[in-house]
């Protein structure tokens, strides 16, 4: 997964992409001999030779961004001043991503490293050093004007080029930019705003009591998330069961202390709204991409609209299950269609199932993806306080992207694979076409070309299938990949507006109040009412385990890539070439536009019915096929 650091009011530079994990608990030890071959290790030397070279970097860039308050007051002189300076601040920006690249890079590889987390700790402060040091910037420009602006970008080629689209998002942003000490106090307060994720992080992953449970076999298992995620799989109901009571107790005996961190995360949000002036903290949210907020809600409405088309999958899980009574909600995880000896899929099969896959986007996106493969680009296996999940990580421009995977083998670990590999040539397209200002794509367009991947993934292993207990498998993972990023994370989109929206018309939060607020959606999501599948309200405090809301308004965008994809790729699958470059194009394009503009040029507009209505049919033609298999 990607996350990309929100660019305040934005008027950053910033690309410091920032690890999306499930949870950052460190990763079991696996007993392979590979874990322990460099080959499968990243190669950091890329970055900086040793932890003392960063540290070097580090303290003489600190000094550069005290510096950056020199330009004050020039930017208006001429355009060589003005792209003297945005030229410099630039420079100190992408250097302090590559910092926070490695600090955070480091600081997975062992989370029980107190320097290595001390070091992402002197990097986030050097960015906080860097946004004060720079409150001026905004408040200046707006005062040049945008007719001077303008003038100066037509008598320097290279302003335009490289900082146009930027001054043009500084000047769309004037009604909610302050003035330079409010701007100043704002990037000060960055680090403050910042704790209720901290909180959260050091209580999720650090310092609940996880309960001790024995399942039917006998087996004790201390259960922490990472067996929590593995065992709520379990193919016995009874287990399942117990997983869900017992885990969900832990959190259910610290619902207020989890309600006041998350509420002081929407307070924080709606904090920064109000102050800008925005209407809503969903508008400042979107603001940044210049997304209409239409295409939130119209996510939320066609999701929706679509909740008969994931009951009637709910009710195929059943059967195949083989349920006789009421389905719960600890019957979702397990496969739909058990395989007794599931696939297993080496590094180098991956690799070759990666290469065929996205052979569909042509030879120049197959080029980089095997130059990536043959880098030591990869932190491939679980070890030892590794940090949990899997994400992409692109944000030192001048070097190439990294990903970290715990690798187990499995179709899941092959389809993670797919998947932040997409990220990664998404990152290769765009700074060998986009400048350093330019290339700090949204999340918005990243998770569509991610998740892209994984539905052709999808695609070809059902074709690839060796027998109809394998298609069946195979068929029965793409329903669940609609399931849980479209459906799933636009109940959470649902549930953060819910809490914003609760706070903005004088309301009041707390932990009991958001399993409320939750426990409504799931039952409408997954059909209580209906008899589609039975909620007990234990289950409702699951809003507490879930990271993402403690990233702004983020989850929404996985929903809409998601429906995107399915356009995409259908469009790909059967127009070729010519739906081919415009995807690519899109991706090309970095940050150099708005992602819904970019969607548009592309062919998609996500604030219309189209793209969600694509996806349903998708989901609609894997049950029908299914249903085939099942009657021959």
């Amino acid at each position: 997964m990607l996350l990309s650091r929100s660019r305040l009011a934005a008027l950053c530079l910033s690309t410091v992409l920032l690890p999306l994990s499930a949870m950052s608990a460190p990763a079991n030890k696996v007993a392979v001999d590979a874990t322990d071959d460099p080959a499968y290790m990243w190669d950091l030397t890329d970055l900086y030779k040793t932890p003392e070279a960063w540290t070097a970097e580090h303290d003489r860039l600190q000094e550069e961004a005290k510096g950056l308050e020199q330009y004050k007051g020039t930017l208006g002189k001429s355009a060589a001043d003005m792209l003297k300076a945005l030229s410099a601040y630039s420079d100190v920006r992408k250097e302090s991503a590559r910092l926070s690249v490695y600090a955070g890079l480091k600081g997975d590889e062992n989370v029980k490293i107190a320097v290595n987390q001390e070091r992402q700790q002197s990097a986030q402060a050097l960015e906080t050093l860097i946004s004060a040091k720079t409150a001026w910037l905004a408040p200046e420009i707006l005062t040049i004007g945008a007719d001077k602006v303008h003038a100066f970008e037509k008598e320097s080629p290279e302003l335009a080029k490289r900082f146009g689209f930027f001054l043009d998002n500084t000047l769309r942003a004037a009604p909610h930019t302050l003035g330079v000490e409010a701007e100043g106090v704002l990037a000060e307060a960055g680090n403050v705003l910042n704790q209720p994720n901290t909180i959260y992080s050091q209580l999720a992953n650090g310092e609940l009591p996880f309960p001790e449970i024995t399942l039917s076999d006998g087996k004790k298992v201390r259960l922490d998330q990472a067996a929590y995620n593995k065992y709520r799989q379990s193919l016995n109901r009874d287990d399942r069961k117990h997983v869900f009571d017992s885990y969900w107790k832990t959190f259910h005996d610290f619902q207020g202390t989890m309600g006041s961190t998350l509420t002081a995360q929407v307070l924080g949000e709606v904090f920064e709204a109000r102050v800008r002036h925005f209407p809503n903290s969903l508008a400042a949210a979107t603001f940044t991409d210049n997304m209409p907020e239409t295409v939130y809600r119209t996510l939320v409405a066609q999701a929706n609209k679509g909740l008969p088309v994931l009951y009637r999958y709910l009710t195929l899980r059943k059967k195949a299950l083989g349920v006789t009574d009421e389905l719960q909600y600890y019957d979702m995880y397990p496969p739909i269609f058990d395989l007794p000896n599931p696939p297993k899929f080496s590094v180098a099969e991956s690799k070759r199932i990666a290469l065929d896959v996205t052979s569909a986007y042509g030879p120049e996106y197959t080029g980089l993806l095997k130059k990536g493969m043959t880098g030591r680009w990869m932190n491939l296996f679980p070890h030892e306080g590794k940090a949990n999940g899997a994400y992409m990580n692109g944000a030192a421009y001048d070097v190439h992207p990294y990903l970290l995977f715990n690798n187990h083998d499995d179709y899941e670990s092959l389809t993670t694979f797919v998947h932040e590999w997409g990220h990664a040539v998404h990152t290769l397209l765009t700074t060998e076409n986009q400048p350093f200002e330019k290339s700090d794509y949204s999340t918005f367009i990243a998770e569509t070309a991610s998740i892209g991947n994984e539905m052709l993934l999808n695609d070809y292993m059902v074709e690839h299938a060796k027998n109809k207990a394998e298609k069946l498998y195979y068929l029965g993972q793409g329903l669940e990949l609609i399931r849980t990023t479209f459906f799933r994370q636009t109940m959470f989109a649902e549930f953060q507006l819910a809490l914003h929206e609760e706070v903005e018309k004088g309301g009041s939060l707390s932990g009991e109040r958001m399993t409320a607020i939750y426990c409504g959606l799931l039952k409408k999501y997954y059909g209580d009412a209906e008899g589609i599948t039975k909620i007990n309200p234990d289950y409702c405090i699951e809003w507490a385990f879930i990271p993402h809301f403690y990233y702004g308004f983020y989850v929404y965008q996985y929903a809409t890539s998601m429906a995107g994809a399915a356009q995409f790729t259908n469009a790909i699958e059967h127009e070729g070439k010519p739906a081919r470059d415009r995807f690519i194009n899109m991706l090309k394009a970095g940050g150099s536009d708005y992602p819904y503009e970019l969607y548009k040029k592309a062919g998609l507009d996500m604030a219309t019915p189209a793209p969600y209505e694509a996806l349903m049919a998708r989901m609609t033609r894997i049950m029908d096929e299914i249903e085939a298999l099942q009657k021959k």
